[in-house]
């Protein structure tokens, strides 16, 4: 630690001002821990000089990687799809939702990785970077942006580029033309965002564009009614750096009122606040709190602001909510979020990744055993799945499988270790290296995990990748002299950006309103002003941290420990493993066998649905019993899964031929693969039904459809399968109607087709479903009119007498290949209903027709009793909550589905066609009610 850092730290025992020096902390978060960073643990043999510098250049060729592809790629593009090695610019791209708000057309990656060139060595590209800042980057751009990610990314980056800036001028060397530049466009990018705080409450809009600001009719923003605790929280920081740097007091004031607020409106009995608050009234919106998404860096910054400010207000305050979080939140090693006015009522089952900052933050406080606890269990969830998923259950089972290569895990690390110098987070940075390189690298850069659990990639790099995992992971490696300037007189933002500590004794002109006492006594003893020492944090005992490490080594495992032995037993005997939910097929009799060995029933009833009920009294033994007992939980948690992605809206089959010229209008239900509707021409041609008519093998009567839009019936094999055999036979288009008799758009939920889980992409035609009433009309006009002409589409044609005057043959596909995601999506939901019995455990998982809104991804039987299996896509339906050695076992498994009634009649006839010419302006009026409710 340097001089500074020396006369700012003091052992145990030694109070701290209550005002602080900007030398009280380091930028390192070693807050208190100024000699901890010799000790060792002897759980961990040291790491050789020689093997950190050699992952210290393993770590520089990984952002050379990174970063040259985004320069030679994607610049000035805001970021790089490393996938396709191009940039991703704002409305060039399909919308991906609130994750766009932080791109602002302003060379977001390239901004945000100023100061990381500095921390990595690399001065020159640091000085050719600044230059293309001030040459290409515009900030008045008609975009709209987020107010919380422009002011950590893009202000935080300029700052921190300024602040290394005039680090390298006044060195001599470098930067010796630089006069402020970078302080100037932050200065400009400040008062673009100062709009946003335009509320009776201090609290910003949580979106602002560039250009307009808020509110008026061009901005496009300015009604939004709530914001998150953390958009609101995050700001002073950067706010306050930015009137220290140029002695304009109205931004530090600003960001001050906004905290004064949150701090206002805290739970008083909790001492917690919510994720989400309305910016108008206060009220909290969402009542839950933790410390992961949503409320994460607000808790970050009161402490940081301390540090940097040196004002005893924002310490008081932070001690206040971090004693509230110890006392309800966390649950060693898990971190979960609670109801603010009931703080004993968990609020969810499940974790974020964001809330692996967490231990890095308690290093900051001080307090090392809770943060060695969160972190070994973050770092075993890592060991089973390779990344940390977005979120994850308190058993650890993948909730979100994700993982956009998110820094916050190094962070800690590299925290841990500066806190403890237990060469123990050396091995872990070293396998955070392994992962990336092994799992993430891409040609053209790093690419973000689409799934934790299948190894898919998103076309994602986000910037904060660039910004802050590969300072975290170069610094966990380098020793002081591997770096130009001394790190421990800066603090990090949240965005790894550096900021010197010397601005608490500048321009110290803003007027401050200590709100703190006004709302609580404060009782001194409850807050830690002395800094522990080695001896408190280890006390007398080489082996402390390995001994809080231990018990927590095998704690994900355990989640499923017998079913590793039961794997490992099958291996020897040869036997099966336990059959698991995710590959359970309703039509296989031998999986029918095996639920009946476990006490499962399954029965059909009338109107289509299955119903699994276990009865373990009836198993075969207690073993089978808990193997059935399993497989309905794990039924019950694919159906949770549901909730996770949105349906895709309706299509629509219109019959266009003679006499009905377009007046009947059929809602189809998409697939999830081949040609998207929504974003080419309608596909337009004459019906013709395969044989055979299942379309499950190579068709016989290739002639007949060649050109045409094939008809085809639900069953016996997977839709891709079936889309694959009609294309092959020169079909233009398909349409599969339901095999399940009577079923009608009238009173099920919208059906959408899946994939197979494998590659979809070689897929061209459009393919949509049509339920047994509907398909019946196509049907019947066929036996009457013998050609009959149709329309596939995203949304009917105007049906006027143009359409009439048209000539009966087949228009051109004007179709382009458009690629398939590989998301498996149901028309069905498990609800759960308990059977009290003293004699017995009766679980009852009914698969129900659920509205579009309520089914997204996950596994389901079909009315008709076909099993949508999650094994068709493992990138997002496999089972999250297994051992590794039963996910490896299992994906040798068939992926093979078919469907349970093969065996219905077509040549019934269901409607006679008088009829159907009596229920046109019903259909019509059901499709225009469709589109007007945009489902």
């Amino acid at each position: 630690m340097s001089e500074a850092g020396e006369g700012g730290g003091r052992v145990a025992g030694s109070p701290l001002p209550r005002r602080a020096p900007w030398s009280l902390v380091a930028a390192t978060a070693t807050l208190c821990l100024v000699s901890a960073t010799s000790v060792w643990t002897a759980g961990a043999a040291p790491m050789s000089r020689e093997e950190k510098q050699k992952l210290g250049n393993q770590v520089l060729e990984m952002f050379d990687h990174a970063y040259g592809n985004y320069m030679e790629h994607a610049y000035p593009a805001d970021e790089l799809m490393p996938l396709t090695c191009r940039g991703r610019v704002r409305g060039q791209e399909p919308s991906r939702g609130d994750v766009d708000d932080a791109l602002g057309k302003f060379s977001l990656t390239l901004i945000d990785s100023l100061d990381t060139l500095v921390v990595l060595n690399k001065t020159k590209e640091f000085e050719d970077a600044v230059r293309k800042v001030l040459r290409d980057v515009n900030l008045d751009n008609d975009v709209v942006v987020s107010v919380f990610e422009t002011n950590i990314r893009v202000l935080g980056g300029l700052l921190g580029g300024h602040s290394l800036a005039i680090m390298l001028r006044e060195k001599g060397e470098y930067m010796q033309w630089y006069n402020d530049e970078l302080l100037q466009m932050a200065k400009q990018l400040g008062y673009k965002l100062l709009p946003a705080f335009n509320t009776t409450s201090g609290l910003p809009y949580p979106r602002i564009n560039l250009k307009f600001g808020i509110r008026k009719p061009e901005a496009r923003t300015g009604t939004e009614t709530d914001t998150c605790t953390a958009c609101a929280g995050t700001l002073i920081l950067e706010f306050a750096a930015l009137s220290r740097f140029t002695g304009a007091t109205i931004f530090e004031e600003y960001a001050r009122k906004a905290l004064d607020f949150l701090w206002e409106k805290r739970q008083r009995s909790s001492n917690l606040v919510g994720v989400t608050i309305n910016i108008h009234t206060g009220d909290w919106v969402r009542k839950d709190s933790g410390v992961g998404a949503g409320i994460d860096s607000y808790y970050e910054y009161l402490l940081k602001a301390y540090v940097l400010l040196g004002d005893d207000s924002f310490l008081e305050r932070f001690n206040t909510h971090y004693d509230a979080i110890m006392r309800y939140i966390s649950q060693p090693p898990l971190l979960l979020d609670v109801h603010i006015h009931k703080p004993m009522l968990n609020a969810r089952t499940w974790m974020d990744a964001l809330l692996a900052f967490f231990p890095g933050l308690q290093v900051l406080k001080g307090d090392i055993r809770p943060a060695i606890e969160t972190h070994e269990m973050l770092y075993q969830v890592i060991k089973k799945h390779n990344f940390l998923p977005e979120a994850f259950t308190t058993d650890f089972r993948v909730h979100w499988a994700q993982h956009p290569l998110r820094p916050e895990f190094a962070e800690s690390t590299y925290f841990l270790y500066k806190a403890t110098g237990d060469p123990y987070y050396l091995e872990v940075g070293k396998t955070l290296i392994e992962n990336l390189n092994k799992y993430a690298r891409v040609p053209c850069g790093f690419a973000a995990m689409k799934d934790v659990r299948t190894g898919s990639h998103e076309d994602r790099m986000d910037s904060f990748f660039l910004a802050e995992m590969f300072k975290y992971l170069y610094l966990l490696f380098a020793d002081k002299e591997d770096i130009i300037f001394d790190i421990e007189d800066y603090i990090f933002t949240t965005e790894a950006h550096l900021l010197p500590l010397w601005l608490s004794t500048t321009n110290q002109n803003i007027s401050k309103k200590n709100t703190t006492s006004e709302y609580t006594e404060l009782d001194d003893s409850n807050f830690d002003w002395t800094c522990p020492n080695t001896q408190i944090l280890f006390p007398n005992d080489p082996l402390y941290a390995q001994s809080i490490r231990e018990p927590l080594k095998n704690v994900v495992d355990k989640s499923c420990p017998r079913g590793i032995i039961r794997v490992e037993e099958s291996f020897r005997s040869g036997a099966k493993p336990p059959l698991r939910a995710r590959d359970f097929m309703a039509t296989n009799p031998e999986h029918l066998e095996i639920l009946k060995k476990m006490g499962v029933s399954l029965i059909h009833l009338k109107d289509g649905r299955v119903q699994l009920v276990q009865h373990a009294i009836q198993a075969a033994s207690s073993i089978d019993a808990e193997d059935g007992l399993r497989f309905m939980q794990e039924m019950i948690e694919l159906s949770s899964q549901q909730q996770k992605e949105q349906q895709l809206p309706p299509r629509a089959v219109q019959i266009v031929s003679h006499p009905f010229f377009g007046r009947v209008v059929l809602t189809a239900g998409p697939a999830q693969f081949g040609l998207d509707l929504s974003k080419h021409k309608e596909t337009r041609g004459f019906v013709a039904s395969s044989k055979p008519y299942n379309g499950c093998s190579e068709l016989t009567n290739p002639e007949a459809v060649m050109g045409k839009i094939a008809l085809i019936q639900r069953g016996q094999c997977m839709f891709a399968e079936k889309a694959r055999n009609i294309q092959n036979a020169g079909a233009i288009g398909g349409i599969v109607i339901d095999d399940n008799e009577g079923s009608s758009s009238d009173t099920a939920p919208l059906f959408q087709m899946a994939g197979d889980g494998k590659d979809t992409d070689d897929i061209k035609i459009p393919m949509l479903f049509l339920f047994s009433k509907e398909g019946s009309i196509i049907l019947d006009a066929i036996r009457e009119h013998e050609e009959v002409e149709v329309l596939l589409s995203d949304k009917a044609r105007d049906r006027d007498a143009e359409m009439e005057s048209e000539e009966q043959t087949s228009s051109e596909n004007d179709s382009q290949n458009q690629s398939a995601e590989q998301v498996i999506s149901l028309s069905q939901t498990f609800d759960l209903v308990d059977q009290e019995s003293p004699d017995e455990s009766s679980v009852h998982s009914h698969l129900e027709p659920t509205s579009p809104a309520e089914t997204p991804d996950a596994t389901s039987i079909s009315p008709s009793g076909e099993t949508s299996n999650p094994t068709e896509s493992r990138e997002t339906t496999s089972l999250d909550g297994e051992c590794t050695d039963i996910d490896n076992q299992l994906e040798e498994q068939s992926e093979t589905e078919e469907d349970s009634s093969p065996n219905v009649s077509w040549g019934k006839k269901v409607q006679p066609i008088d009829s159907i010419l009596a229920d046109w302006n019903e259909d019509i009026e059901a499709f225009e009610m469709m589109e007007k409710d945009e489902l």
